[in-house]
């Protein structure tokens, strides 16, 4: 019987952490009746019925496609946010325009270097600098 009382007490347990953890991960419009630090405070004065109570009544429910319906009263559905950086567009975007201008910046500093060097070997030899419109990049 002890060994049932311990399950028991370890359910508990982790219901309560599965409670809290979601109740403080949730967005402001996502709970329901109370605000969050009530819930948090009832989960954790009584964590058996303040857990059932959060899964139950204090989180928005959300059908299992992520989508809302309108039977719900729920707003239309939001633009959902990439899961990771290389699935949004606008990181991927700015990544490949940082890294042209880096490039770019990159060539112009190598041109800029080859022309001096060009410039001072004809300095040694005694021919005059090159006069002639060199391309810009």
């Amino acid at each position: 019987m002890a060994r049932l009382y311990i399950l028991l007490f370890l359910v508990q347990i982790v219901l309560a952490v599965c409670a809290l953890i979601s109740c403080l991960s949730a967005e402001e419009d996502g709970i329901r009746h109370l605000p969050r630090i009530a819930w948090l405070l009832i989960i954790l004065f009584f964590p058996l019925v303040g857990s059932i109570a959060w899964f139950v009544a204090g989180r928005e429910r959300r059908p299992a496609g992520g989508s809302t319906s309108w039977a719900s009263g729920a707003r239309p559905a939001e633009r959902r946010r990439p899961v990771a950086p290389d699935d949004d567009p606008e990181f991927l975007r700015s990544i490949e325009e940082r890294s042209r201008r880096e490039d770019q910046e990159l060539f112009r500093r190598w041109e800029e270097d080859l022309r001096k060097r060009e410039d001072d070997l004809r300095r040694r030899e005694g021919e005059p600098p090159r006069e002639e419109p060199r391309p810009e990049v």
